[in-house]
């Protein structure tokens, strides 16, 4: 007799939050807030309206203003569609990554801070000689103070994230859940889960919709299928 083989596979519906003023002086913003700037209002309701037709069984943001306003604005707008409106669960493993010491400066200087002294002067010169986690390493080993999170430390918080979702007793298989997201955290589930394909050169858009399939019964390295990227009106 054939074994019967259990999933729990969830549909994650990730969402950058609007844009931030940080985010339109080109500056790095982990843990730091920033307001919403008047566009990324535009933002969020627009990935409302994106994802209006969807019921979620549960809804998850970090603890930061931008991606609390953000879900706020998307579940308004999903609840006048007639949805249930599920309690949205705040958490710090659902952060942007630390930059430390960086937090708030300019990109571009950051990234040459970090990359300068390995010969990869940006972000992506970083990625295409190192690899992503040498973004992570090479800032945290820039830092003076030596509190931006390194590449273990960071995906170590975001696993946890994911298994908060996975440990929740109300969901079952084939659930919709929201999760507002941030920039470079989308950035890097794609370089590690998507297949070869996609343009990963640039952040993914404000309001965005990125979609994962997660079967939380396997391995999270063989559990993810990135359904869609970067989507929006």
């Amino acid at each position: 007799m054939r074994a019967i083989i259990m999933t729990m596979r969830i549909h994650l519906h990730l969402v950058r939050h609007g844009q931030t003023f940080f985010n339109r002086y080109n500056r790095l913003q982990g843990w730091s807030n920033s307001p919403l700037t008047p566009s990324g209002i535009a933002d969020a309701d627009v990935a409302g309206h994106t994802l209006a037709g969807f019921d979620f069984a549960a809804a998850y943001c970090s603890d930061t203003t931008r991606a609390q306003i953000t879900a706020q604005r998307i579940l308004d707008i999903n609840e006048a569609a007639g949805h249930k409106r599920p309690t949205l669960i705040s958490d710090m493993h659902f952060r942007e990554q630390s930059y430390g010491y960086f937090e708030g400066q300019d990109m571009n200087m950051a990234w040459l801070a970090a990359g300068g002294p390995h010969g990869a002067p940006t972000y992506n010169a970083i990625v295409e000689r190192y690899g992503l986690a040498a973004t992570r390493d090479f800032l945290k080993e820039a830092d003076p103070f030596h509190d931006a999170e390194s590449d273990a430390e960071y995906w170590s918080r975001v696993e946890e994230g994911f298994a908060l979702i996975g440990s929740n007793p109300v969901l079952k298989d084939g659930d919709h859940v929201l999760q507002i997201s941030h920039g470079n955290t989308l950035l890097s589930l794609m370089h590690r889960f998507a297949p070869a394909g996609y343009d990963l050169s640039q952040r993914p858009r404000n309001g965005s919709h990125t979609w994962l399939d997660i079967d939380f019964t396997r391995p999270l390295d063989d559990a993810v299928i990135v359904v869609a990227y970067d989507e929006r009106p």
